[in-house]
C-alpha cells in the first residue's frame, strides 16, 4: 500500500541528503543505475535527521547547478571549446558527410574543412549568452524542483534545464549563428559545396545551415551540462565549497 505523501519539510530534505550519502558509497556503475531507487527509499523514511535546514539544501543544490552550468558555458564558449573536443564537436551536416569522398574527389576538400571549422566557431560564439539564461533558471528553482532533482534520475538537473531553458536558448542562439554565417558567407559556401557534387547534389537534401548549427550547438551544451551534473553527484573533488560538501557529503 502506498504510504501517504509527506509534506516537503526538513525530514524530506535530510532524507535526500542521506540518499546521496548512501548512493555515493556504491561502485560507480551501480550508483548510476540505482540513484533514483535510493532517492525514493530515502525520501520515504519518516525519522531521518540532519544538521542541514531546508534552505541549506536548496541553496546547496542551486550552488551546484550554478557552478556546473557556468563551467559548461565557459568551456564551450571559448576558442576550440567545440572544435577540439570530439565529444562536443559539431559534425558537418549528414548530406556533406555522405558525399565527403565525392566532394573531395572534385577538389572541395579545403572548402569542406573550412566550413567544418567555421560552423564550430559560430557555435562557440553563441554559447556565452546561455550564462544568464541558466542563471535565471537556477534562481527560479522551487522546492518541488529541488525535490525532483535530488530524488530523480542522474540527469534530472539537466532535464530541468532542457525543459525550462531550451526554447529561450534556441531563440537566442539562432540570430547569433545566423549573423556569423551571413558575415562569413557560410550559407553560400555551403550551397556551393553541395552544388559541386553535380548530379548527386539533388539527392543530398541539405538542411538549413543556421538551424542545423543552432540545434547541434544546444545538443552539445546540454551534453556538457550533464557531464557537470554527473561530476558533482559522484566526484567529491568537484564540490568546491563547504555548503556543497555538506549537501553532497560522502
Amino acid at each position: 500500500m502506498t504510504p501517504p505523501r509527506r509534506p516537503l519539510l526538513l525530514p524530506v530534505f535530510a532524507a535526500a541528503a542521506s540518499m546521496i550519502l548512501l548512493a555515493s558509497a556504491l561502485p560507480q556503475p551501480v550508483r548510476a543505475d540505482k540513484f533514483s531507487d535510493f532517492a525514493k527509499k530515502a525520501l520515504s523514511q519518516p525519522g531521518a535527521a540532519s544538521a542541514l535546514s531546508d534552505s541549506d539544501i536548496g541553496a546547496g543544490l542551486k550552488e551546484a547547478l550554478a557552478k556546473g552550468t557556468k563551467s559548461a558555458v565557459s568551456q564551450l564558449g571559448s576558442t576550440d571549446g567545440y572544435w577540439k573536443n570530439a565529444r562536443f564537436q559539431i559534425p558537418l551536416p549528414k548530406p556533406l558527410k555522405k558525399a565527403d569522398a565525392v566532394l573531395r574527389g572534385f577538389g572541395a576538400g579545403p572548402k569542406l574543412d573550412e566550413l567544418h571549422l567555421s560552423i564550430n566557431r559560430a557555435a562557440e560564439s553563441a554559447v556565452p549568452v546561455a550564462a544568464d539564461v541558466f542563471s535565471e533558471a537556477v534562481k527560479k528553482l522551487t522546492v518541488d524542483d529541488v525535490r525532483g532533482i535530488l530524488g530523480g534520475a542522474p540527469d534530472a538537473a539537466t532535464q530541468y534545464f532542457k525543459r525550462t531553458t531550451g526554447d529561450t536558448l534556441l531563440a537566442k542562439f539562432r540570430p547569433i549563428v545566423a549573423g556569423i554565417t551571413a558575415k562569413a558567407g557560410l550559407a553560400q559556401q555551403y550551397k556551393g559545396i553541395v552544388a559541386s557534387a553535380g548530379p548527386l547534389a539533388a539527392t543530398l537534401g541539405a538542411p538549413d545551415l543556421d538551424t542545423y548549427v543552432t540545434q547541434k550547438a544546444l545538443d552539445s551544451l546540454f551534453l556538457r551540462v550533464a557531464d557537470e551534473e554527473r561530476s558533482i553527484r559522484e566526484n567529491p573533488a568537484a564540490r568546491t565549497s563547504e555548503l556543497l560538501k555538506k549537501v553532497f557529503a560522502k
